[in-house]
Order: structure tokens, then sequence, then C-alpha cells
């Protein structure tokens, strides 16, 4: 993907250029697809979404928003952030009628599988983020972009700019904290 082409078209899009949602859907749709096939297979097998819709769900979701994103990276981050909302709101309308009081061991492993994640550890981990993010608004947006959003280290680093080393204390000072919030 052309990172500066993106970068100029959110541009015409905040000025109301004719065709730019088009070209910026055409341009980062595959990105966005390539993020959400990861992340939904962290999902359970049952999730009625697949990584097509969740896509073009996430995307219906951000332009319904004023387009101020600044470049690329900031639009990414935005959409992992749209991402984690939509999972966890089908989660919380799964969960509506069962959920219980009962905290119980999740894991935070990028390279879970399907079966791994039922609705009720998606609600758990995202409100300890919620308070995460009260603390250490930079770990928490390293667990939205790597959990929810199911990016490597390396493009964590370059959307956030910042290095891997610090993306990877960031990850792990975050698991160790949301570990103690969620576990047993």
């Amino acid at each position: 993907m052309a990172y500066e082409r993106v970068t100029k078209v959110l541009d015409e899009l905040r000025h109301g250029a004719p065709g730019a949602r088009d070209e910026l859907f055409r341009l980062v749709y595959g990105e966005l697809r390539r993020v959400a096939g990861a992340q939904m297979r962290r999902e359970t097998p049952d999730h009625t979404l697949t990584p097509t819709a969740l896509v073009h769900e996430t995307y219906l979701r951000l332009l319904g928003t004023s387009p101020d994103w600044k470049d690329r990276s900031h639009f990414l981050t935005v959409a992992a952030r749209a991402m984690r909302s939509i999972l966890v709101d089908c989660a919380r309308s799964r969960t509506a009628l069962k959920r219980g009081g009962g905290r119980r061991r999740v894991t935070l492993d990028t390279d879970a599988h399907a079966g791994d994640r039922p609705w009720e550890e998606i609600l758990q981990i995202h409100e300890a983020v919620e308070r995460l993010q009260e603390i250490d608004p930079e770990g928490a947006r390293v667990v939205e972009l790597r959990f929810f959003g199911g990016l490597s280290v390396a493009e964590t680093a370059f959307i956030l700019d910042v290095s891997e080393a610090g993306v990877f204390r960031s990850w792990e000072f975050a698991r160790m904290w949301l570990y103690r919030e969620i576990g047993p």
C-alpha cells in the first residue's frame, strides 16, 4: 500500500473531495481485510461475522464519524479500535442473558486458536483494557492493536511510531497487568 497516497486521500476526504471515500476504501481494504482475518481466526467458530463483514462494518462505522484522521497510521489505529468495538458489541449481545459474575483465567496470546475465546472472555478483556487505559494509555493502545487488531510487534511499532522494543515492553507490562486483573 502506498502510505503517502492513503494520507493524501485522507486529506482529500477531510476536504470533501468527490470520490475520496471510494478511493480510501480501495487503498485500505486489503490491509483491513488482513487485520480482520487475523482477528476472526481468534474468535469462536460460531461467530456470526466473517472477516469481510467485519471490514465492511468497520468501514461503515468509520465513515459515519467525522473524517479527521491525520495519516494512514492514525486511520489504522482508529480502525482497530472500531473492530474491537464491533466484536465487543457482538459479545455483549451474545452474553446478555448468560453473563455471570464469576471470574476466570483468560489468555492474551495473539496466536490463540478459534475456540479459545468465548464471548465472556472478550468482554472481560475489553473491560480490563478500559481500566488499563486509565493508568497506561500506551499499553492499552498496544493491546488494542496487537490483541484486538491482530497486528505484529513490528506493525504496532510502525503505527504508533515507536521502537519495536518499546512495543514489546508495553506489551509485556500490559499482559502482566491484565493477567492480574482478569486471572483466577
